[in-house]
């Protein structure tokens, strides 16, 4: 692969991720401060990303990728994207606003994928050159991050005029990125996208197991995005978009343990230690205070594990079990399932436990971080006493 492609798709990367990251952790504060919105209001808002993410697949997978070239479409997602940011920052009502982000998230959704798209259709060697190119969208969400917390804009309209920015620069950008022509022989069938042929892989238990595993522990994953900034900021931590940027740093280095954590433990270990990581990371956010910030710090930093040691693990694991035949099912059926299904239904239950312990105006962080606690620890019993399979090995 040429210098200037690889260049040319890391910057895309970041672009993507910055225009991401300079909003999505922060909206929930955005919208208690400045919208005086409701739990549930923002929860609905984070909920308005899980069903573009439902809908996306189907865009991308049955008329994009069949029949325009990818780069254009991802700049004129891109472009809609950034007047739709426009329109955001002029909205003051929570309702309004619920909508006005459903909008967005449906243009936004899509680019993730493209992206991926995109780059795969160019490096020749996905397993040695796409992670440089994929990791730029951790950096960017490292410096966007740091941006936000340096200028205290953390609860101001800012983060979307940010976001809106970045849209419109990879809006240009993509026109200007290397040709991914429509590849209209490719058959891709209402099936395909929705993962249904990837169902024969229910047979084996632990597979079962994990599906369900993965799907229920993204509610918890939902009150990290929605709440984490709000309840630090609560607590009276100072620079909190500066110091969350701490757990994009640990995903990185963590990223880099998986493979040793793969020969030395297997599958199923490093899914229990990610677990328990939740546990201990939504006790750390529940008990932190100012007086004791040392566990607000274990908190943040132990999003690596979290994320690195279930998510990535997880997609792993189901790339092995369902070999080449059912891949592209299974990873379709594994994304809708999460960041769809199993993020929706957390959103909507995170705004609802933060409306039921907030009195006066007053949120009790301890109790509404236990409950996500709660359901980490079923999750690690389920998949303790049901999960066999300490082995990745290909289903034929």
């Amino acid at each position: 692969m040429k210098n200037t492609t690889r260049f040319q798709l890391m910057a895309m990367m970041f672009l993507l991720y910055f225009i991401w990251g300079s909003w999505y952790g922060q909206m929930s504060k955005y919208m208690f401060t400045a919208l005086g919105a409701t739990g549930a209001q923002v929860g609905n808002a984070y909920a308005a990303f899980s069903i573009a993410m439902i809908i996306a697949p189907f865009f991308v997978g049955m008329i994009a990728d069949r029949y325009f070239a990818a780069q254009k479409v991802l700049g004129v997602f891109s472009l809609v994207g950034a007047a739709l940011l426009y329109v955001i920052t002029g909205v003051t009502d929570p309702d309004t606003f619920f909508w006005v982000i459903l909008a967005y998230c449906i243009t936004f959704a899509p680019t993730m994928a493209l992206t991926t798209s995109i780059a795969m259709q160019h490096v020749r060697d996905s397993e040695k050159d796409f992670p440089p190119i994929r990791v730029m969208g951790t950096v960017a969400w490292i410096v966007v991050s740091n941006i936000v917390g340096y200028y205290g804009f953390g609860d101001s309209v800012m983060i979307f005029r940010l976001s809106m920015f970045a849209a419109a620069i990879l809006g240009v950008y993509s026109f200007f990125l290397p040709n991914t022509p429509p590849k209209p022989s490719t058959s891709t069938s209402f099936s395909d996208i929705l993962g249904l042929d990837a169902f024969k892989l229910f047979k084996d238990r632990s597979f079962a197991v994990f599906f369900f595993s993965s799907l229920l522990i993204c509610i918890p994953l939902s009150f990290y995005y929605a709440m984490a900034n709000p309840s630090l900021t609560d607590t009276g931590m100072t620079n909190v978009e500066n110091k969350m940027s701490l757990g994009q740093a640990s995903e990185f280095v963590f990223m880099l343990l998986i493979p040793f954590a793969f020969r030395k433990f297997g599958v199923k270990w490093i899914l229990i230690v990610g677990l328990v990581a939740w546990i201990i990371r939504f006790m750390a956010f529940g008990y932190g205070s100012i007086e004791n910030e040392w566990l607000l710090y274990i908190a943040i930093i132990l999003h690596g594990v979290c994320y690195d040691f279930f998510f990535v693990t997880g997609q792993i694991y189901t790339d092995s079990k369902a070999g080449e035949k059912y891949r592209s099912s299974a990873q379709g059926l594994i994304t809708l399932a999460t960041l769809g299904i199993g993020m929706g239904i957390g959103s909507w239950i995170a705004g609802m436990v933060a409306d039921m312990y907030t009195v006066n105006g007053v949120k009790d962080w301890t109790s509404i971080w236990m409950i996500p606690a709660a359901i980490a620890a079923v999750v690690l019993v389920l998949l303790v006493l049901f999960f066999k399979d300490n082995k990745v090995k290909a289903t034929s």
